[in-house]
This record gives structure tokens, sequence and C-alpha cells, in this order.
């Protein structure tokens, strides 16, 4: 999925880099792709990923094909990129100032290219002289402004850049907003289900491959950005509720492109789960024995006096 989330769609939507209309086309006509190339045109990268000095200069290329049937005239914007809460990675939208990543990126103003034809266009990525070591997403992409009625909208379609300043990688997670609550079954004499949720928040500086294991429960967290959260649900199955019920969170990073997972960290919560269906169980049954044993002795009792009435009479 994280592969497949390489190229922007309309209004910072991703789709695959391969040719695709943008969601609200305007003119309707209109419909075009954008992806990495070289000097002679598209190369079959998906995205672009660079890792650079501080103070570095590099020159790269993207492509801009006219899949309409009419010249059209493409705005380029480079801007931050970021991660949705479903995990789909995006762009700032143009209202929004870039701050990070997508401030390293200079690209012309405008692109026209004529029908059914790929205009290939230069761009620049300067890495500043105080950048700080790690991962800095961003993305580029082709916009059109129109309008549908009486609100304007921008469509846009564009790539993912993955940009990294050299330095010490430190992957950091943590974990908070922890919540427990505990479902019961039907019957009282099973275990039941700790649902389990909580927010997991990359601290570190660069972007990391998380998953988290919850008790008997292993959820796949996905991909984070620096700076980026994701809440997380699990649920564990076969816990009885006898008064504290405790769970581990256990995240393991790994840095994509590395082999092995970096050091987990862990996170122990604990709830109170009072056994009401198995008291109340317990006390009606107890109830039951008692009036037996009242029941039982008061028989008993009857029994004994009316042998004493029978002796009495008898004498």
């Amino acid at each position: 999925m994280r592969r497949a989330a390489a190229v922007l769609a309309a209004l910072a939507v991703l789709s695959p880099a391969a040719p695709a209309a943008a969601a609200h086309p305007a003119p309707a006509t209109v419909t075009w792709t954008v992806q990495p190339a070289t000097q002679a045109g598209p190369d079959g990268r998906r995205w672009i990923e660079r890792t650079l000095d501080p103070g570095q200069q590099l020159t790269e290329h993207l492509a801009v094909r006219n899949l309409g049937d009419a010249p059209a005239v493409f705005t380029l914007k480079a801007a931050d990129g970021y991660l949705t809460a479903k995990g789909r990675f995006n762009m700032l939208p143009s209202d929004q100032k870039s701050t990070d990543g997508g401030t390293w990126i200079k690209v012309p103003a405008t692109v026209t290219v004529q029908p059914g034809k790929t205009s290939v266009v230069p761009f620049t990525i300067t890495v500043p002289a105080d950048a700080l070591p790690g991962d800095h997403p961003a993305g580029i992409a082709a916009s059109i402004a129109g309008s549908q009625g009486t609100v304007q909208v921008e469509s846009r379609v564009g790539f993912r850049v993955l940009l990294r300043a050299s330095g010490t990688l430190i992957p950091s997670l943590t974990t908070d907003k922890i919540h427990l609550s505990y479902a019961r079954t039907w019957y009282p004499w099973r275990p039941g289900t700790l649902h389990v949720s909580y927010q997991v928040t990359n601290t570190g500086n660069t972007r990391l491959e998380v998953t988290a294991q919850a008790g008997s429960a292993a959820t796949t967290v996905g991909e984070l950005l620096p700076g980026g959260t994701r809440q997380v649900q699990s649920h564990i199955d076969g816990v009885w509720a006898f008064g504290p019920v405790r769970t581990t969170v256990t995240l393991l990073p790994t840095i994509p492109g590395e082999p092995t997972p970096r050091e987990p960290s862990t996170v122990t919560a604990t709830t109170w789960v009072m056994p009401w269906p198995q008291l109340l169980t317990i006390l009606a049954v107890a109830l039951l024995l008692l009036a037996w044993r009242l029941r039982r002795g008061h028989l008993a009792t009857m029994l004994e006096r009316a042998r004493e009435e029978g002796r009495r009479s008898a004498v």
C-alpha cells in the first residue's frame, strides 16, 4: 500500500503513477500524469528518493503528459508531505505554507503541454546548510484550477519526493492516550475480550515502518513520518475479568531499507474489571444452597414434631 501511494491525485489524494484522470478535471477533457524523469523523459520511477548533505544542490526532472485533446497550462508546485490518518501520503494544499522539505524544491511556475505530448521540466533540490539530519518528506504536483458550479476547485496530480539530510538517524516512538475496555461474553464462565486503543507518535527523525503487539494481538501500524501520529486499536481475546487486567503494548520500529528492526519500545497499562457475573452467579448458588438447607431443616423439625406427637398419642 505504501508503494502504491507514490502519486498524488486530485486535491492531493494519491493515485498510482500510471496514467490517471484527475478527480475534478477542468476543463472536463483534460487528463494528465506527472512522474519522475530524466532529460530524455519518464524513467520508470514512481517517486524520487534522495539522501543529500547539508548545503548540497542537485537537478532532477519531472515529466508532465497531457492526455487530453487540447493544449493545457499546468501550475507546478512543491509542498511538504505528510501521511493521512489512513496512512496515505499527501502534500499540503496550496493555501498552506510549507516549512520543511517542500521549501527545498524549486520548480518552474507553469508548463504548457500540447495534447498527446509530454514535457520534461527540470527542477532543483537545495538542502539548507543547517538542515537537521533525517527525513524531510515533500511532494510535487501539476495542477489546473477550475470550477464546479459556483465552487472553485484545484485538481492536481503529482508524486512523492523522499528527501533525507545526511547524518545520524534516530528512530524513536512513544505511546500515549491508552484506553482499555472490557467486553464480556453472554456466558459468565467464559473469558471476554480486552479492547486496547492507543496513539503512536514518531518522535525520531526518520520515517519508520511500525508493528505493534498488545498482549496476544499483533497489529501492523504502517508507515510513520517524523512527527506523525497514528491511532491504533487491538483486541485481545481470552481475558478473564478478575480484578486488575494488565496489558503491555510493544512497538517494533524498522527503518525502510534496513533488514532488521530497531530497539522496541514498551508501555504497560492496567484497568480494573470486576467479575460481576461470576460473583452474582456464586451468590445465586449460595442463596439456593442456603434456601435448600433452611427448607431441609424446617422439614426435619416438622418430622420430629410429628414423631413426638405420635409417641405422646401412643402413651
